[in-house]
């Protein structure tokens, strides 16, 4: 199973590179385009739905968020309870979030081009198995 493992992880860094190589020109890397995708998906969410989603420390979503913030990206919503944030995407957030969602499919097509599709699939299907043996 060695060679799964260090498939994935060879593919996996140059994705990354190639991510944040294409979201730079917005000041976005890969990381805060996980929270702005989440965002999309969820419209109002707070700080502790987006770090249990990804799985990662609240500090590290609390400055992502901040840094969103500072680029005009999302805006903070008065929450039901004062302690905690929650947070959505502003128009100009929606507007990059627009413009790299159809940059980052036009590199997921170049990347899995030559790919049959049903392989592909099979490969998404794989992975989510793999979170959940992983949860």
């Amino acid at each position: 199973m060695q060679g799964f493992f260090r498939s994935y992880l060879l593919v996996y860094r140059p994705l990354i590179q190639a991510l944040n190589q294409l979201l730079q020109p917005y000041e976005l890397s890969y990381s805060l385009w996980q929270v702005m995708v989440y965002l999309h998906e969820h419209a109002h969410v707070s700080l502790v739905q987006i770090s249990q989603h990804y799985g990662i420390e609240k500090p590290g979503v609390t400055r992502r968020v901040q840094r969103l913030e500072e680029l005009g990206y999302l805006s903070c919503i008065p929450g039901n309870d004062r302690r905690e944030k929650a947070v959505a995407l502003t128009e100009q957030g929606l507007r990059v979030y627009s413009e790299c969602r159809g940059k980052i499919t036009a590199l997921e097509q170049q990347v899995t081009a030559g790919i049959d599709s049903t392989a592909l699939k099979q490969t998404v299907a794989v992975f989510g198995q793999l979170l959940g043996n992983l949860k």
